[in-house]
Parts: C-alpha cells; sequence; structure tokens
C-alpha cells in the first residue's frame, strides 16, 4: 500500500465513528443499568477499572505492532508486515487467556482491593466473573483491528462495530428490563450481553482479515522464530503499554479514593459524568489514531519533514473539534445529567463537573494526538517517563490533597485531572516540534 493513498480524513472518520460505537457500548451499559439501580451502574464502572488494568497486558503487543505493521508497509516490506500480524495474534490469544482465568479465579479479591464494598462489590463481582471470562476475545480483536486498520481498511472494523452495538443494545434492553419473557437479569445480563457482542465481533474479524487481508499461511512467516521483530515489539510495547498502565493504575486508586472517603452520591456522580466526557474527547482519539498510522507510515518512507506537518495538522483539527464539543456540553449540560438520573444532587454536581471538563480536554487533546504521533514515529520513552510523573504527582496525589485533604470534593479530582492533562499536553507539543522523534524509526 502506498502512503500517498492514505489521508487523515479517510483514515479517522471510520476510526471516529467505529470508537463512538465501541464507547456506546460502555455508555449503553451504564445507561440501561441506570434504569435499573445506580449502584449497579457505578459497579460495572468500578469493574471496568479492574478489566482496564488486566488487558493492558494486551497493548503491548497490538499497540506496538501497529507501530511496526505501519512504518513496514510505508517501508514496502509487506512480508514483515504479515510476520508482525502474526506475532500480535498469537501473543495475544495466549495472553488474554491467562488473562481470562486470573478475573475468573480472583475477581473478588481484585475488587476489594480496589476499594469496592457491600452492593458495589457485590454486583461488581457478578459482572467481572462474567466478562472476565470472555475478555481474550478483547485481545484477539483488538489484535485483528490493528492489523486491519493499519493496511487502511478503517472502514471494516467500523462496520463490525456498528453490528456489536445492535447486539449489545438490544440484548441490554431484553436481559436487564426481563422483555420479551425474560427474567429481570440486571448486571448479569448486561456482562452477557457484553460477552455474546465480542463474540460475534471477533468472529467476523477473523473471517475479513483471512478473506480480504492477510492468508492463515502467515503463521508459517513464525519459523524460524522472528526474535527481533518479538525485540522490536517489546521495544515499543512495554513503554507504550506502562504509560497506559500508569495512566488505569492512577485511574484506579482515584477510584479507590472515591470509594472510601467520598459519598456514594459522588460515586455515581462521577460514573455519569465520565461515561458523557467520553463523547467529548471521542474526536481526540480517532483523530490521534488516524495520526499514528500515518505518521507511521510517512516515517518509514522516510518522509519526515511530512510526518511532522501531519502531527500539527492533526492537533489542530482535533482540538478545535473537542472545544466544540465542550462548548455544546456545557451548554446543555443540565440535558445531558438528566440523560442519567434525576437526583437533584447528583445534576447539580454533574454539571459543574462538566464545566470544569473543558480544561481536562484542552490538555487531553494534545496527549491523545501528538503522544499517538510520537508513537508513530516510534518514539515511546519520552510519554511514557513524563506520564509516571504527571499523574502520580498532579493527577493522584493531587486527588487526594484537593478531594480529602482539602475537603473540594469531586471538583478537587476535576482540578487535578486538568493540570494533569494541560502539563504533559504542553510536554508532548515541545517533544514534536523539537524533532527529536525523527531518530526513532525501527525500519
Amino acid at each position: 500500500m502506498e502512503t500517498k493513498k492514505l489521508t487523515l480524513f479517510h483514515l479517522a472518520w471510520p476510526i471516529f465513528i467505529e470508537t463512538a460505537l465501541f464507547m456506546l457500548l460502555g455508555f449503553v451499559d451504564v445507561f440501561v443499568l441506570s434504569k435499573y439501580d445506580d449502584v449497579a451502574a457505578s459497579a460495572v464502572s468500578t469493574a471496568n477499572q479492574a478489566v482496564s488494568i488486566c488487558t493492558l497486558v494486551f497493548t503491548i503487543i497490538s499497540g506496538a505492532s501497529a507501530v511496526l505493521i505501519s512504518q513496514n508497509l510505508g517501508a514496502g516490506n509487506k512480508e514483515n508486515a504479515s510476520r508482525i500480524a502474526a506475532l500480535s495474534i498469537s501473543f495475544n490469544i495466549i495472553l488474554g487467556i491467562i488473562i481470562s482465568a486470573v478475573l475468573v479465579i480472583f475477581n473478588q479479591p481484585i475488587l476489594e482491593f480496589i476499594g469496592a464494598k457491600d452492593k458495589v462489590l457485590e454486583y461488581a463481582t457478578q459482572y467481572l466473573q462474567i466478562v472476565g471470562g470472555f475478555i481474550f476475545l478483547q485481545a484477539l480483536m483488538g489484535a485483528l483491528v490493528v492489523i486491519i486498520r493499519n493496511h487502511g481498511h478503517t472502514q471494516i472494523s467500523m462496520y463490525v462495530t456498528v453490528a456489536m452495538n445492535i447486539i449489545n443494545t438490544t440484548l441490554d434492553i431484553i436481559f436487564v428490563l426481563g422483555l420479551l419473557g425474560m427474567p429481570r437479569m440486571g448486571i448479569a445480563g448486561v456482562a452477557i450481553a457484553t460477552s455474546l457482542s465480542r463474540v460475534v465481533g471477533t468472529i467476523v474479524l477473523l473471517i475479513i482479515l483471512f478473506i480480504k487481508i492477510e492468508k492463515p499461511s502467515i503463521f508459517k512467516l513464525l519459523k524460524p522464530f522472528p526474535y527481533r521483530e518479538v525485540k522490536n515489539l517489546l521495544k515499543i510495547g512495554v513503554p507504550s503499554a506502562f504509560e497506559s498502565f500508569n495512566y488505569n493504575l492512577s485511574q484506579l486508586v482515584v477510584t479507590a479514593i472515591v470509594l472510601n472517603f467520598l459519598t456514594t452520591t459522588e460515586l455515581v456522580t462521577k460514573t455519569y459524568v465520565q461515561n458523557i466526557a467520553m463523547f467529548f474527547y471521542i474526536f481526540s482519539v480517532s483523530i490521534g489514531q488516524a495520526s499514528q498510522i500515518l505518521v507511521g507510515h510517512l516515517v518509514g518512507a522516510k518522509k519526515y519533514d511530512e510526518a511532522y506537518k501531519s502531527g500539527l495538522r492533526s492537533f489542530r483539527t482535533a482540538l478545535t473539534i473537542t472545544m466544540a464539543m465542550c462548548v455544546l456540553g456545557i451548554i446543555f449540560r443540565i440535558q445531558l445529567m438528566n440523560l442519567f438520573t434525576d437526583d437533584p444532587a447528583v445534576i447539580v454536581a454533574g454539571s459543574t463537573l462538566i464545566l470544569l471538563n473543558i480544561f481536562i480536554e484542552l490538555g487531553r487533546t494534545s496527549n491523545l494526538v501528538i503522544i499517538n504521533s510520537l508513537r508513530g514515529a516510534g518514539d515511546v520513552v519520552f510519554p511514557t517517563t513524563a506520564a509516571i510523573f504527571s499523574m502520580w504527582t498532579l493527577s493522584t496525589l493531587g486527588s487526594y490533597l484537593l478531594a480529602v485533604v482539602l475537603g473540594m470534593g469531586l471538583n478537587g479530582l476535576w482540578i487535578a485531572f486538568a493540570a494533569d492533562e494541560c502539563f504533559r499536553g504542553i510536554l508532548m507539543l515541545w517533544r514534536w516540534k523539537s524533532g527529536k522523534w525523527r531518530t526513532k524509526a525501527l525500519t
């Protein structure tokens, strides 16, 4: 595939729709459960914190393979790109099965460690037993989507996600609310619906991959075993995954702070606002992922100046759209909160957080787009180092000091989040403009 055929719009719009629909999977789960039990809705959010930590293992391989596949395709090395694809699928299946076993066996101790208790613990355990058992499907799907996207076929995974959403939403409503003669299954119904939609999505992606893009014979490329490619996967994947690990772990600690020091009302408010906020930064997520593919192809082809301009253009586009979404969110903040609850305390608190959230998105846009561009170029150590410092000092420690010690509650959390995102955002822009990423290519 020639790099010139790839454009930001061509890559980004299907990723945007797919990401929106993927976020909608979680949104629908929380929304339907909010009609069943507010605590159950918060329990799903708490359980997914644990899932996010465990599934970071998958990103070591799939995230690195995205960079290496795009750079090899940009350099015209199709066979090596196929070899990396085979490695990614194989490793993710093995790791996925191991993580599934861990979540099934140790789900309750993991949730207790986070700080879940009483009804939240009971509901979250039910959810994690089922979703955790099928988490290997998420691992395999992650590998398949990366391969398909980096060959430029971003529309394919979008269509699959559409189908998954239809299945998940339909089954959510039927299982949770007890329609069509089904019993009201509550949180177990959400977990079953999520898992079944992933079964369908995985099967369809496998069929498409081996019909349209690769052949099953790619696994023969693993003989002799490609140690050099494994080394490159780890060189890119470990720092990238460690950055994500730090983010999710810091969020896990913040969740523990909320569970242990704040009220149930504040936990519910945090859950609802974070679900709303996903739709503010979704454009940055999709543009960032598209930028990574573009930069990877351009760097693989040694077109560094084009890669530099592409990264900045992606950032400006994402920032403009995200700020517009934040302003709309502020205008309609009451109505957005009313989608989830009629509790006046939750609505008032949530509306304030939506106002503060614009400062989080200002920094997060830079992190999502520029960090992905740096990854596409193979520059992964600097973003991880910055993340470790910023997330634990400004975000996590700051959350405790502002929310608990100074008694600012959820407003304190959001101020700490904004400080972290903006500080890292400035550092990432400086790194991109410095051009040091030009020496990090792996092809």
